[in-house]
């Protein structure tokens, strides 16, 4: 089920009938959930609230996880999945025509219920879901940011509980607190927390070892086992094994990896550009690569200024499409155990001092994690905004690196995908089919999820 919903003045009137919006919610004029007698709900609607409380959180998770050292916790997509469903799931009884989650995500039940003939106020609701999620995957942030969070929730409660009584703000900021709890608790059981456990690589001709210059022990080899937040979001997506593993001059293989070499030796400097900037790497001055996704949301959402149901329900959706892609490119990269181009060239192509633009980290090299997830996240900023919405990607503008201009989602992540060879550290055949097994995980969560 489609779900764009940002009205650009420069797109027809025939978009906005095709993705079912009325005049109600561009006026901001939504009035309740999809509950029964919408019309006995004295709670202000969700969408009566401009996009502040998810733009402002989204701001601080991509600081904290540009700033927190790297732990299971907060890697990568993760965070970003359970942190969005909190926050839709603690507003969606104020989303006229929209459902919950629970039943519909992988093992998610038990979350609370509001009383409908109650005041909420709704992004009190959510800020607390918002705040209390942070809090959790990024514990071990520095005090600084821990306060930062608290700073944050502190003054939207300002904010929100203006004009309403203290015993309905209270119930609110109880209820948002009630549905992350309890969304940290399906978390928990997800098995992420033995996704680093010890492994010992295989060996053999063509399969992956640690990589020079780190020749660190491989990352996360389990995570790949982890639980879907969508059971069968996966499916269809497997691309299949690469290539035959050959060192014979001008076999499949043989040929995928002298073009990243010769690439490395007449990289142009838009090609330089192109791989510094989908680098992503969270080093403290970028993002991780689902991170760097969020990122050009959070922007969409400034620039646009949508109303807060809106905003939640894109914030879900892409941290979802975030994590189940990482979780299925995991599950690939250890099956497949495909070694990187660094260590072909060096050996099998008698190129010892060869170094690649870009570190390879230290995890097999099929599927690639940039395609899957720009595959999956470009399918689902288009499904949520539109396949000709072009914008301006500022996310590291602040780290000194230069901004760039897209016509739609799928062309940055098609350009996010080619970056890695560029970089020297993906074959461009797994690019490809990478891109496209992001898609596909996309395109199924798109018709499993119903939120409307």
């Amino acid at each position: 089920m489609k779900t764009t919903f940002l009205h650009l003045s420069r797109r027809p009137a025939t978009w906005l009938r095709s993705v079912g919006l009325g005049a109600g919610l561009l006026l901001g004029a939504c009035h309740s959930t999809s509950d029964p007698s919408p019309s006995l709900d004295p709670s202000p609607a969700t969408s009566t609230y401009r996009a502040d409380v998810a733009v402002g959180w989204l701001a601080l998770q991509l600081r904290l996880t540009r700033l927190t050292p790297v732990t299971p916790a907060n890697t990568f997509a993760r965070p970003f999945g359970y942190t969005g469903i909190a926050g839709y799931e603690a507003a969606v009884p104020g989303m006229a025509n929209h459902r919950s989650l629970a039943g519909q995500l992988n093992g998610l039940t038990g979350l609370p219920t509001a009383d409908k003939t109650l005041v909420y106020s709704w992004a009190l609701s959510a800020n607390a879901a918002l705040a209390a999620s942070n809090r959790n995957f990024f514990a071990n942030t520095s005090p600084a940011l821990l306060a930062t969070i608290d700073s944050l929730e502190a003054a939207n409660r300002i904010t929100y509980s203006a004009g309403i009584s203290t015993e309905a703000s209270t119930r609110s900021i109880a209820f948002g607190q009630q549905v992350a709890t309890a969304v940290l608790d399906w978390a928990r059981a997800d098995g992420f927390a033995v996704a680093g456990a010890a492994y010992t690589p295989p060996t053999g001709p063509g399969l992956w070892a640690p990589t020079a210059p780190a020749n660190a022990p491989a990352v996360l080899p389990y995570w790949g086992n982890n639980r879907l937040l969508v059971a069968g979001s996966g499916e269809g997506s497997d691309p299949g094994p690469p290539p035959a593993y050959s060192t014979v001059a001008g076999s499949p293989f043989q040929a995928m990896a002298q073009e990243v070499y010769d690439i490395s030796q007449t990289r142009t400097p838009e090609q330089t550009a192109i791989a510094l900037f989908w680098n992503d790497v969270p080093n403290g001055r970028s993002f991780t690569p689902p991170g760097h996704w969020v990122s050009i949301l959070q922007q969409v959402l400034v620039k646009e200024n949508p109303a807060l149901d809106r905003a939640l329900l894109a914030y879900a959706k892409l941290g979802i499409s975030l994590s189940d892609a990482l979780v299925t490119t995991f599950k690939m990269k250890y099956t497949y155990n495909v070694l990187r181009p660094i260590t072909y060239i060096r050996g099998a192509m008698g190129q010892p001092g060869w170094l690649s633009l870009i570190p390879a980290p230290a995890f097999p090299e099929y599927s690639a994690g940039h395609g899957v997830v720009s595959g999956a996240a470009a399918e689902t900023m288009t499904e949520l905004f539109g396949a000709t919405y072009a914008f301006t990607d500022q996310g590291y503008v602040p780290f000194g690196i230069a901004a760039r201009s897209f016509m739609s989602f799928e062309q940055a992540g098609v350009e996010a995908g080619i970056s890695r060879v560029y970089g020297g550290i993906h074959f461009r055949p797994t690019i490809d089919k990478s891109l496209i097994q992001g898609k596909k995980i996309a395109q199924n969560l798109d018709a499993r999820l119903k939120f409307e």
